[in-house]
């Protein structure tokens, strides 16, 4: 029987992170994929459960989680709607809360336990960061990576960004104007080294899926082939006719996956499933 267990801890500036794991229980040593998030998204945006399910069918322990500046209220996770924790987010702090998921997995399941990483889009970014620094990351997969946390903004907007202290990005999905502290420039200006994703790319030495969506009008593929070329010994996949995010939509109402996302769980599987 697949169950799904929420669980709490505390992130960046003492905010929570909230999460869940999705298992069958027939399997209680099953081996654990963990899922991070992208910009304007959360654990529960559009067919993650859907996909948790897939891999818990499929003998994973899939563990998923908001980061805690992520805009998702704890007593209403539907939906970004704090924009107050919106706005004062930084990679710094998104890294800060994957490395707490990371120890509480540690604790849980044991220091050695080995963790398969999924990133999608930003948060693709963050585990490609994550991946080439911790021994603890077994495989590393993302979905749509961007190459660039500075992508997320447009470079004419710093100056205003820095004079004004904030700036605005839309919400594609809902139309609302998203507010963003000057704290998320100058932690990526003041932690470049740090933050630079693709030469954490070059660093990885682990087994490394990239996939991307040749129609996705949010993050271009040749983001995904620039990665690709950053570490040779990585494999790209590419997802004909898929779109940023596979074809999945918030809400999503259906019973199963998107043909295309199934399509990705798929790739996921086979990679995960190899030696």
């Amino acid at each position: 029987m697949i169950t799904q267990n929420d669980f709490s801890l505390s992130g960046s500036d003492a905010k929570l992170i909230i999460g869940d794991i999705t298992f069958d229980e027939k399997n209680p040593n099953a081996p654990i994929i963990l899922f991070v998030h992208g910009f304007k998204g959360f654990k529960d945006w559009g067919a993650h459960n859907l996909v948790a399910r897939y891999f818990a069918s499929n003998g994973f322990r899939y563990i998923k989680f908001n980061l805690s500046h992520s805009g998702v209220p704890v007593n209403d996770p539907k939906d970004v709607t704090d924009m107050e924790a919106f706005a004062s987010n930084t990679v710094s702090k998104e890294l800060y809360d994957l490395n707490a998921v990371l120890d509480f997995i540690g604790k849980a399941y044991g220091a050695t336990t080995k963790i398969n990483l999924i990133g999608h889009s930003r948060g693709g970014g963050l585990s490609i960061i994550e991946a080439a620094n911790d021994l603890r990351i077994n495989k590393l997969i993302t979905w749509s990576a961007i190459a660039d946390f500075s992508s997320l903004w447009k470079k004419e907007q710093e100056t205003e960004w820095k004079k004004n202290g904030k700036i605005f990005v839309t919400n594609a999905r809902t139309k609302e104007q998203m507010p963003l502290n000057l704290t998320l420039l100058k932690d990526f200006e003041e932690n470049a080294a740090t933050l630079n994703i693709v030469e954490a790319a070059k660093r990885i030495n682990i087994p490394w899926l990239i996939i991307h969506g040749d129609d996705d009008v949010n993050v271009a593929f040749e983001t995904a082939q620039q990665l690709a070329d950053a570490n040779p010994a990585s494999r790209l996949v590419k997802i004909e006719g898929a779109n940023h995010v596979y074809g999945a939509t918030q809400p999503y109402t259906n019973e199963t996956l998107p043909p295309l996302l199934f399509k990705v769980c798929e790739k996921v599987l086979t990679f995960l499933g190899e030696e």
